[in-house]
């Protein structure tokens, strides 16, 4: 098997996915993206497709819906296809790679508006959901001065509110999505974006006439170093539940208070059943990396570089290396561990 580390850019990470794909025989599409990335070059969504296109069984590998977060997301699809592709028995496997490329491209969280994928699949029909919580901090995090007293500021306010309402709460309030301030950070947007119109798209084509659809969407930056956690958007004793729990064992649950992750807005797992035919079984397998304040510090930077700063200007490398880091691990070791819980998460989802 090819040992795949994390690549230095987007488009030497597509490379690599598409190069395996050519090698073990996948069947690709390319889907561009209307914009370029900050190269200049091509943006797209690139899916490969391996094992019988006529199964009743569909397992859906997803890298990238949170753009920086793909490096890792994308590692780990190249060096699967490079070793393990081969025997996937009655299945058939779908890689989507890269579902939000400017994110990935520009080393950037969120999307080409800001807007965070992960909490953009809520019913536009209706009013999007409140949280007064976010409001009240929303020009503390996202400050139109990025200096020594901002941020001071924002660490002193965000202590206070951890000693009065707690971490959890404080992570809730920040993370769980808002809609009313298109420059801050987990913001949900006004509409559904290009990612998810792609996918409200592709998912029904690609699952089409299967019994048993499973899906693993892999992200990072929550959760202790290395180590690797399914996700579920529904709670304990569900049939969504259940059904995750059958084919990955361990999993967990914002919404019991036992999950890394806050409860969410317009997670796109929790609207996949909606949309697809056959049994579904949905995880996020989430993979920490640094501490949470870290996490957050490096979004904030980035949510103010675009915002009030300037993306091409001489603060941009360190803060495209600042968000980098809070996402992804360059020791060996770490791209190791991630491995070490994905590939048994692969033969759980083709049951082998």
């Amino acid at each position: 098997m090819a040992v795949v580390g994390l690549a230095p850019d987007y488009a030497t990470a597509r490379a690599a996915f598409l190069e395996a794909c050519v090698a073990v025989g996948a069947r690709v599409t390319s889907y561009p993206h209307p914009l370029r990335g900050p190269d200049g070059g091509e943006l797209a969504i690139d899916t490969a497709e391996v094992g019988d296109p006529g199964a009743d069984e569909v397992v859906v590998v997803v890298s990238g819906t949170h753009g920086v977060e793909g490096y890792a997301g994308s590692a780990l699809q190249t060096r699967w296809l490079s070793g393990e592709s081969g025997s996937v028995g009655g299945a058939r496997v779908v890689c989507i790679h890269a579902l939000n490329p400017v994110g990935f491209a520009w080393v950037r969280r969120v999307n080409e508006d800001n807007v965070d994928v992960n909490r953009n699949f809520v019913d536009w029909q209706a009013p999007p959901p409140e949280n007064p919580g976010y409001d009240e901090l929303a020009g503390v995090l996202v400050p139109e001065r990025w200096d020594s007293s901002t941020q001071a500021r924002a660490l002193e306010v965000l202590a206070d509110l951890a000693a009065r309402v707690g971490v959890a709460e404080v992570q809730a309030r920040v993370s769980q999505g808002q809609y009313r301030h298109p420059n801050g950070v987990f913001y949900g947007g006004s509409g559904p974006v290009w990612s998810h119109r792609w996918l409200a798209g592709f998912l029904p084509r690609v699952t089409e006439g299967a019994g048993v659809v499973r899906v693993l969407d892999l992200h990072t930056g929550l959760g202790p170093w290395g180590q690797g956690e399914f996700i579920v958007s529904d709670p304990a004793g569900t049939p969504g539940h259940v059904r995750a729990e059958s084919v990955w064992g361990d999993v967990r649950s914002a919404k019991d208070g036992a999950s890394v992750s806050a409860v969410l807005h317009g997670e796109w797992l929790e609207w996949l059943p909606g949309i697809v035919a056959g049994e579904v079984a949905a995880a996020t397998l989430e993979f920490g990396t640094v501490d949470s304040l870290t996490v957050l510090q490096a979004l904030r930077a980035d949510a103010w570089l675009h915002a009030h700063g300037n993306p091409r200007g001489p603060e941009s490398p360190a803060v495209r290396s600042q968000v980098r880091s809070a996402f992804s691990d360059e020791d060996p070791a770490w791209l190791d561990a991630l491995w070490s819980c994905f590939a048994p998460a692969m033969d759980a989802a083709l049951r082998r």
